[in-house]
């Protein structure tokens, strides 16, 4: 019987699970914490709850109940913490999702993010699974802040570039998940976070049964985010994503490494991937961007194929 109430676990590695409580209700649960990524401790506790607040709109719920999750060392200051705490709850109110305490212990560095608990109708539930061939591929948010953060850890990037980079991190999925929800044919959704949007793309394929292919010159990239991968200024993420990638994934030799970089680019509350039938994404997209003005289709659906990704410098090159 507990069984059959797990709707979502861990053997697709989804957003979160899934538990089914009546015929009209189940629960999503999940949880994700972090060390710093910015200087700012207000921000830093934004971003980190929008990170977290993420996984409930990628399986297409509402987050309602949250708790903390914060480390803190001795030698953080009580503002610093209460200013943490503040952009947490902040970002909790406006997702309109209640922080109901949480647990706090002590450690060497700062972490902070939340446990959240959502809801969403059993027979709504979107997951990272159920790609068709045929589907279009859209993305909601520009790819590129993992690079932003290392180059700011350099003081290569400007502040006007790393500012918009911190806005779209702490941006919440909340109304794209909306649109996306109201929306009756949509095939599979996850976040693009830790694994990056080839990481990412990599699990929807290889869940589905397909092979995605990536227009690397279609992405929605960040500011100074490809001026920065040029240079190098890419985190040692990028490169185990890259690697742990490599045997599933086909790259044509005319994609630039820098695009390749941003592709396996580590993301911090990144935007919604979304796969739908190419006939509906006109449609979803003129929702999408009244809200989410950066969202565009990145790339296609494909029938399995010898490798599960594969990463092209314009679509035409797929034939």
């Amino acid at each position: 019987m507990l069984s059959e109430s797990l709707l979502v676990g861990f053997d697709t590695s989804d957003d979160a699970c899934v538990y089914k409580v009546s015929d009209d209700k189940a629960v999503i649960q999940t949880v994700d914490f972090f060390t710093p990524i910015t200087d700012d401790p207000y921000m830093f506790g934004q971003i980190a709850a929008a990170n977290a607040l993420s996984d409930v709109y990628a399986m297409g719920g509402t987050p309602a109940l949250a708790m903390n999750l914060l480390c803190v060392p001795n030698c953080l200051s009580k503002d610093t913490i209460r200013e943490i705490l503040r952009g947490g709850h902040d970002k909790a109110v406006e997702a309109g999702c209640v922080i109901a305490g949480g647990h706090t212990i002590q450690d060497s560095e700062p972490k902070y993010g939340l446990c959240v608990t959502g809801f969403v109708h059993p027979d709504h539930i979107l997951k990272n699974v159920g790609a068709m061939a045929g589907d279009v591929l859209i993305l909601t948010k520009p790819i590129g802040s993992g690079i932003i953060v290392t180059a700011k850890k350099a003081e290569l990037v400007s502040d006007e570039d790393y500012m918009a980079a911190a806005n779209y991190m702490r941006r919440l999925n909340k109304w794209a998940g909306e649109s996306i929800q109201k929306f009756g044919c949509i095939h599979a959704c996850t976040d693009i976070t830790g694994f990056g949007l080839g990481g990412h793309a990599l699990e929807v394929a290889r869940g589905s049964n397909v092979t995605i292919l990536i227009d690397s010159a279609k992405l929605p990239i960040m500011d100074g985010a490809l001026e920065m991968a040029e240079m190098g200024m890419v985190p040692g993420g990028a490169y185990r994503n890259a690697d742990y990638a490599r045997e599933y994934v086909t790259i044509s030799e005319n994609v630039d490494e820098a695009y390749s970089d941003i592709i396996f680019d580590p993301q911090t509350s990144g935007g919604l991937l979304v796969a739908l039938p190419e006939s509906e994404a006109a449609e979803l997209l003129s929702r999408l961007r009244k809200t989410d003005p950066a969202s565009c289709i990145v790339g296609k659906v494909l029938p399995k194929g010898e490798k599960p990704l594969i990463i092209v410098k314009g679509i035409a090159e797929s034939k």
